[in-house]
C-alpha cells in the first residue's frame, strides 16, 4: 500500500491559501510548519498540520446554526468549475504545465471542500487527548525506546493492543485466506536489491532533501521549495508575473532535478523555516532502510517497504502448487519499512508497520467473479472520480450497481471491494465513517487501471487504510524482464490453430569462435527473438551481408555463416500470457487507529470514565472475571471458571483486585473487554450462578456457571446476540458504583 502522495503536504498549504486569503497566509504557513522537521520537538509537539482545517472551517459554525448544503454550495461549485477546466485543457491537449496547475489547484479545491464537509458533519469534535492517554495509560501501544527519549515512527504493542492486533489479523486470514481459498506465503523481509530494482522501488521511493546546515535538521526539498513559494504568494503585492512564476514551479515540483532543485533553493533564497539557518544543496534520500547482506558487504539490501514483492517473484511455484490453474490468489501478513522523513500522527505514519496483502492473478482477458453475485446489492458509500470533479460528496450504492454503471471498472475489483468493506465492519470500522474513493487519473501508475482506496474517517481526516487497485501485469512483466524468465500461464484454446514460427538459430561452433565467453549472451538474445524481430534480422542480412545487434550495451556483428533463419508452422493448443493482478492492501495499524476512534466512548453523566466498544471478535479478552469478595468460597468458584475458559480457549481476565465492582467494570471497559462475570454471595448456592454483565448497555443478566463457556463462545463468534442472551436468562439488577 502506497503511503501518503507527495501533494498531500502541498494541498494543504494550498488550502490555508483558499480559505485564509493570501493575506493572512504568513502566520499559519508557521503553524504548519512544525511538521517537516525530521526530529521531534517537544515545544511543537501540539501542533499539527490538520489542525488548520479545525482552525479555518469549523470555528464559525455548529450544526444548529447552519444548512450544510448551503455553506457547501459555493465550494461544490468552486470544485466543479476546475474540474472542467481540467478536463477542458485535457481535450484539447493542452501544454503539460497547464494541466499540472490546474490540477494543483483541482486538489485544493477539492480539499477545501472536504475539510468543510467533514467539520460541519462530524457530530461535534472528537477528544482526541482524551483517547490517546487511555491508549498510552492502558498500555495498548507506546513509543519505542521511550526509556531512552523515544524513536519517532517506531511503536511497541502493550499486552492489549498485542491481543487486538493478534485477534484482527486471525481475523483477516479467516475472512480472506482460509474463505476464499487463498495460498499464504510468508517471504524474508530482507530483499536484495535486483528485487527492488526491477519494481521500481529503488527509484520511486527516493525523495530530495536539504539539511539545515547548523543543527542537521532534515526537509523534504520540493516541500520545502513549496511553502516557501506560497508564502510569496500571499504577499499583497505580489505581481501577475511572479504569480504565474511561482505557480508553475509549484506544478512542476514533481519533475525537477537535483541540480534544478538547488538551483532554484538559491534563485528564492529559501532558509531552514524554523531557524532561518542555511540549507544545504539537495541530494537523494531513499526512504527504503538499506544494508549490505554477508561479511564482505558485497550484496546491497533492502528491508522490504511492502510485502507484495515476495509473492511476485515466487509466482512460477504458487501456480505450479496451484496445478496451472487461474485464477488464484496469494496472500501473506508481515512486516514492513520506510524510513519516513517526518513519521506522525500515531500509528498513522509509522517506519516499521505490519501489512495484510493479496495478490490476486486473473487472465487480463477475464475479470469476472464467480462469487460477485454475493455482494452485488451490498450497498456501499463510494466516492468516484466523476463525484470528486464536480465537487460532489460521496454516495451510498450497490456495487452491482457500480459495476453496471461503469463507475467500477471490473466485477472482481468490486467484490475485493466488498470483501474489504464486509471486513472492516467486523473488526470495528463505523460504516457511517467510511468510503471508497477512487484515484485521479494522475493518481494511478501508468499500467494501472482502476484503483479504489478504503478510507475511514478520523480527527486527522480521512485516512487511507486500504488500497484495492488492478494493477495488470506490470509486476510479473517486470521481474520476467529483470530475470529472463518466463512468468506466464497457460489456457487451452478452443480449438488447436496452426501459427508461423520464425527462428534464429546460432551456428554454435562458429558462434563461439567468435566471441568466445560472450557467446552464451548472444545465443540466449537471439533464441527470445520475436516472428517480428527474426524477420527484420535475416531482411537486413540478405541487404547488407551482416547485422550489428547490441545486447545488454555490448556490441556483435553477425556473418551469414553465423545464423539461420528457419521458418515452420507449429499447432498450438494452449494459449500463453502474462497474468493480471489486483491487489489488496490493508495497513493494519492505521485500520486499528481508526477502529480506536470509531469507538471510543465516554460514559454518560461521568467524563471521567471512558471505554472502547470494540467488537468481541477483536477484543483483548472475552470477558473478566470478577469475584465480589476475596473469600474462599468466592475463590474455588473463579477458578473453576477461569479452567472451563481456558479448555474452551476463551481468553479471559480475572481481576480480583481492589476497589468496588464498579471501578473493576471500569478498568475491565477502558481494554474493551466485551463481557464481565461477577461472582458473588449468591454463586455459592446450588445450583452456582453468576452475572453476566454486557459492556456496552452496562445490563446484567443471571446464568448459571455450567452454561458459561458455551454463551461467551457464541458471543463472541457473532452465533448470538445479548439481545438473545437477554431474552434466554433472567434480568440482574445491579448498581455500578465507581468509588
Amino acid at each position: 500500500m502506497n503511503s501518503f502522495p507527495k501533494q498531500f503536504t502541498r494541498t494543504l498549504v494550498k488550502l490555508v491559501r483558499l480559505q485564509s486569503g493570501r493575506n493572512s497566509f504568513h502566520t499559519k504557513v508557521t503553524y504548519f510548519a512544525s511538521t517537516w522537521g525530521s526530529k521531534q520537538r517537544d515545544a511543537l509537539k501540539a501542533v499539527k498540520p490538520w489542525a488548520v482545517k479545525n482552525y479555518d472551517v469549523a470555528e464559525d459554525f455548529t450544526m444548529a446554526d447552519i444548512n450544510i448544503e448551503e455553506v457547501l454550495a459555493p465550494l461544490r461549485a468552486r470544485v466543479k468549475e476546475q474540474g472542467d477546466l481540467v478536463r477542458k485543457l485535457k481535450e484539447e491537449k493542452a501544454d503539460e504545465i497547464d494541466i499540472k496547475k490546474a490540477v494543483v489547484e483541482l486538489k485544493a479545491r477539492k480539499k477545501a471542500l472536504e475539510d468543510k464537509e467533514v467539520a460541519l458533519t462530524s457530530g461535534g469534535k472528537f477528544d482526541r487527548v482524551k483517547m490517546e492517554d487511555t491508549l498510552k495509560r492502558r498500555f495498548f501501544y507506546d513509543q519505542s525506546f521511550a526509556l531512552y527519549g523515544g524513536i519517532s515512527g517506531l511503536y511497541d504493542y502493550g499486552p492489549v493492543g498485542c491481543a487486538i492486533k493478534a485477534n484482527f489479523l486471525q481475523l483477516w486470514r479467516n475472512h480472506f485466506i482460509i474463505e476464499e481459498g487463498m495460498l499464504e506465503i510468508d517471504a524474508t523481509m530482507l530483499t536484495p536489491e535486483p528485487v527492488f530494482k526491477a519494481s521500481g522501488h529503488v527509484d520511486r521511493f527516493t525523495d530530495f532533501m536539504v539539511k539545515d546546515v547548523k543543527n542537521g535538521e532534515c526537509f523534504r526539498a520540493d516541500h520545502l521549495l513549496e511553502a516557501h513559494l506560497e508564502k510569496l504568494l500571499g504577499d499583497k503585492k505580489i505581481t501577475d508575473a511572479l504569480r504565474n512564476e511561482y505557480d508553475t514551479v509549484i506544478a512542476q515540483l514533481d519533475n525537477f532535478s537535483k541540480e534544478e532543485l538547488g538551483n532554484l533553493f538559491k534563485k528564492y533564497n529559501v532558509k531552514s523555516p524554523l531557524t532561518n539557518n542555511d540549507l544545504s544543496d539537495p541530494h537523494e534520500f531513499n526512504l527504503m532502510f538499506v544494508t549490505n547482506i554477508g561479511p564482505a558487504g558485497n550484496v546491497v539490501g533492502y528491508l522490504r517497504p511492502e510485502t507484495a514483492q515476495g509473492i511476485f517473484v515466487n509466482f512460477k511455484r504458487l501456480l505450479e502448487f496451484n496445478q496451472g490453474r487461474l485464477p488464484f490468489a496469494a496472500a501473506q501478513i508481515g512486516t514492513s519499512f520506510r524510513n519516513e522523513i517526518s513519521p506522525r500522527s500515531g500509528l498513522i505514519r509509522v517506519r516499521e508497520f505490519q501489512m495484510c496483502e493479496i495478490e490476486h492473478f486473473i487472465d487480463p482477458t477475464d475479470k469476472s467473479h464467480h462469487k460477485f453475485s454475493s455482494i452485488t446489492d451490498l450497498n456501499v458509500a463510494l466516492f468516484p472520480v466523476n463525484n470528486q470533479m464536480t465537487g460532489k460528496s460521496a454516495q451510498l450504492m450497490t456495487l452491482g450497481d457500480a459495476v453496471k454503471q461503469g463507475i467500477i471498472k471490473s466485477e472482481v475489483v468490486a467484490y475485493f471491494m466488498g470483501r474489504i468493506y464486509q471486513f472492516l465492519i467486523k473488526v470495528g470500522v463505523d460504516p457511517k465513517k467510511f468510503r471508497f474513493r477512487q484515484h485521479l487519473d494522475n493518481e494511478m501508475a501508468h499500467y494501472a487501471c482502476d484503483c479504489w482506496d478504503a478510507e475511514c474517517k478520523t480527527s486527522y481526516g480521512w485516512v487511507e487504510c486500504v488500497g484495492c487497485a488492478d494493477r495488470s501485469c506490470y509486476d510479473l512483466s517486470q521481474h520476467a524482464a529483470a530475470t529472463k524468465t518466463a512468468l506466464t500461464a497457460e489456457k487451452p484454446l478452443p480449438e488447436p490453430k496452426t501459427v508461423d514460427l520464425v527462428e534464429v538459430a546460432p551456428q554454435k561452433g562458429v558462434v563461439g569462435k567468435a566471441f568466445k565467453k560472450e557467446a552464451k549472451v548472444l545465443m540466449e538474445h537471439l533464441a527470445k527473438m520475436s516472428n517480428e524481430e527474426a524477420e527484420a534480422l535475416d531482411k537486413t542480412m540478405q541487404e547488407k551481408g551482416e547485422v550489428t545487434l547490441q545486447v545488454n550495451s555490448q556490441s556483435f556483428t553477425l556473418k551469414p555463416e553465423m545464423v539461420t533463419v528457419k521458418r515452420y508452422q507449429k499447432t498450438m493448443h494452449v494459449e500463453e500470457f502474462t497474468p493480471s493482478v489486483i491487489e489488496p492492501s490493508f495497513g493494519v495499524g492505521r485500520i486499528l487507529y481508526s477502529t480506536f476512534e470509531h469507538n471510543f466512548k465516554v460514559r454518560e453523566g461521568d467524563e471521567q470514565r471512558t471505554y472502547f466498544s470494540l467488537p468481541a471478535a477483536v477484543a483483548p479478552y472475552k470477558c473478566s472475571v470478577l469475584p465480589l469478595s476475596n473469600k474462599a468460597e468466592l475463590t474455588d468458584i473463579v477458578k473453576q471458571i477461569a479452567t472451563d475458559l481456558t479448555y474452551a480457549n476463551i481468553s479471559h481476565k480475572v481481576d480480583s483486585g481492589s476497589g468496588s465492582i464498579g471501578r473493576r467494570y471500569a478498568r475491565t471497559d477502558e481494554i474493551a473487554i466485551p463481557y464481565g462475570i461477577t461472582v458473588d454471595f449468591d454463586s455459592v448456592k446450588e445450583p452456582h450462578t453468576v452475572t453476566l454483565r454486557d459492556r456496552d448497555s452496562m445490563e446484567q443478566v443471571r446464568a448459571p456457571v455450567t452454561d458459561l463457556t458455551a454463551v461467551i463462545s457464541d458471543l463472541a463468534t457473532g452465533k448470538t446476540t445479548w439481545a438473545e442472551v437477554q431474552s434466554k436468562y433472567p434480568r440482574f439488577e445491579g448498581q455500578e458504583v465507581t468509588k
